[in-house]
């Protein structure tokens, strides 16, 4: 298999009938995607989900719903699921160039990034780093900073992960910190076993380091320069990215609308039929934007023309 090819990978379809395909990332290895039958016109979603989940456990419910409207492609991220396995740390820019890369192998010239949570710094990175690429935003229970509350809550949450993920921690051990953590989340034994089942190739070590590198992101110097469209699913219940924290982020790019659910951070499994409906109408609401004509000489965010 040479550079710039994928190949379709053994096991099961995703939901939403999206076949696995393994695509390589240069001389970093390969991951494993899901992608949905093309269809002519059909604009694409590029998936990012949160940390320490996977691609199919973050969007899982959506997924038909998608891939009846839009060609969807789910990633893995580094360390996560299926994804890439590295050695090197894990950096939030990486994700980004990794998603570039994928794209170029599916053949896919431009698309509209869906960021969750930790995918929301990768899909802004994407349009920092990538800005000819991407055609519109779509950032869900997510922030453009993790300020003090928020890095209190998330270092509460994850601080038995963070303090065991060094290079020597037994993995045994830091399986067993997210099976306590699933417990306190998830209540539902069969939900749970689920989830544990999906995450099972993840990489604890990565996941903590990728913990990090969220609390130290912070794109308030250039966010404001984002001249795509964009929408916000803004969780209004959020313990873990606060509300007003969304809201910031969505004030802070011009023209971004605000799509606002009454639901906490894991509202994509805890309530999925909230959450599907407002997912659709946030790509809607893109794809709709990127399709009209654009003036390129008018840039009031300051942004370079694409």
């Amino acid at each position: 298999m040479t550079e710039g090819t994928s190949t379709a990978a053994s096991g099961p379809r995703a939901p939403g009938g999206l076949v696995a395909r393994t695509v390589p990332l240069g001389d970093d290895g390969e991951t494993v995607v899901r992608e949905s039958p093309r269809r002519e016109g059909a604009p694409t979603l590029l998936l990012l989900h949160g940390l320490a989940a996977t691609g199919v456990l973050n969007w899982g419910s959506t997924l038909a719903a998608l891939a009846d409207r839009y060609h969807v492609v789910v990633v893995d991220h580094r360390g996560h699921g299926r994804g890439l396995r590295i050695r090197e740390r894990f950096r939030l820019a990486d994700c980004a160039d990794d998603v570039a890369v994928i794209a170029d192998a599916l053949e896919i010239p431009s698309f509209v990034p869906v960021g969750y949570s930790m995918g929301g710094p990768i899909a802004q990175l994407l349009w920092e780093r990538h800005p000819d690429r991407v055609d519109g935003l779509v950032l869900c229970a997510t922030a453009c900073h993790f300020g003090d509350d928020a890095r209190q809550r998330l270092g509460l949450r994850l601080s038995p992960v963070l303090d065991a993920a060094g290079r020597f921690a037994p993995r045994r051990a830091l399986q067993l910190v997210a099976r306590r953590l699933l417990a306190e989340w998830i209540p539902d034994a069969e939900a749970r076993a689920r989830v544990l089942d999906e995450v099972a190739e993840s990489d604890p070590i990565t996941i903590g380091q990728a913990a990090f590198a969220i609390l130290r992101f912070d794109s308030r110097d250039w966010i404001h320069q984002i001249d795509v469209p964009t929408s916000v699913v803004l969780t209004e219940r959020d313990e873990l990215v606060p509300p007003h924290a969304q809201r910031e982020m969505a004030r802070r790019i011009p023209g971004a609308r605000i799509h606002a659910i009454p639901g906490d951070h894991g509202v994509c499994v805890t309530d999925p039929a909230c959450f599907e409906a407002a997912l659709l109408e946030a790509c809607g609401s893109v794809v709709e934007r990127a399709a009209e004509p654009r003036d390129d000489d008018a840039h009031p965010s300051g942004g370079a023309p694409r």
